[in-house]
């Protein structure tokens, strides 16, 4: 994921670093890039319809960046959008056809034009995951909350069921050293409260993924994070959906079951 360098930036504008200070949390920024690197491939895809029934599919869409697209799953079938629309299947009774507008790198800016997308053809419901390169790109923590409440009010407006999964808690990154870490972690979690109030106040359902699973990615990191030891595993993804799916199908019987 991009810009870990501009971190040290931002602990700068928190902390008022000195120059020393701000060297280590340069160098830190520089060990983490070489640790986590760039990821070989893009997100694996595997949109169209999934699960069973009878009837027309539900249309689900994903929105949002890596984290919503599952860079860091090695099989189709464990990338969150399958895993969560074989669930709404489950819960609804007719199939469900996935459709992932969620690019790897995507901030709160890039939303809007996955959200133009979207609107050319609405689907009955969606989920945003977005927030954590936000936090890598030193977006303000109002803008980028404001702009992503005024997405998601473009799509209530349109019809359009709505679940945002708040920024992660960054803090649970290892390849980030200490102090830097203390401030992703702050800086991820100010911004998950500052989503979750525009979310609401817009008309979407915000689950709030850092303090629901920061304790669990930080116990088992070895096992919810993928190689690069930033972006999820298949255990990691499985962690998230299994908060998302309830949410998911609470919005979608209420915008889709009266039709």
């Amino acid at each position: 994921m991009r810009g870990f360098r501009l971190l040290a930036v931002v602990a700068g504008v928190l902390g008022g670093l000195t120059g020393v200070a701000y060297g280590l949390f340069t160098e830190q920024s520089r060990r983490a890039r070489a640790v986590i690197g760039v990821p070989d491939a893009p997100p694996l895809r595997a949109d169209g319809v999934h699960g069973s029934g009878e009837g027309p599919p539900v249309r689900f869409a994903v929105l949002g960046d890596s984290m919503a697209a599952g860079l860091g799953v090695d099989d189709p079938a464990q990338l969150p959008g399958v895993v969560l629309a074989n669930g709404l299947s489950d819960e609804v009774g007719v199939p469900v056809r996935l459709e992932t507008h969620a690019i790897s790198g995507s901030t709160t800016r890039d939303l809007v034009a996955q959200v133009d997308r979207v609107l050319a053809d609405p689907p009955d419901v969606a989920l945003v995951v977005v927030g954590a390169n936000d936090v890598t790109t030193r977006m303000s923590i109002p803008g980028s909350a404001a702009l992503l409440g005024a997405q998601v009010r473009r799509l209530r407006d349109a019809g359009v069921g709505v679940v945002v999964g708040t920024c992660p808690d960054l803090g649970t990154v290892r390849p980030i050293a200490e102090p830097l870490r203390s401030v992703a972690r702050d800086w991820s979690r100010r911004l998950a409260r500052a989503q979750r109030v525009e979310v609401e106040r817009a008309g979407g359902v915000a689950v709030a993924l850092g303090d629901l699973l920061a304790a669990e990615f930080r116990a088992r990191h070895a096992d919810y994070f993928s190689g690069d030891r930033f972006h999820p595993s298949a255990t990691g993804y499985e962690a998230a959906t299994s908060i998302l799916l309830a949410p998911l199908c609470g919005v979608l019987r209420h915008e889709w079951w009266p039709r």
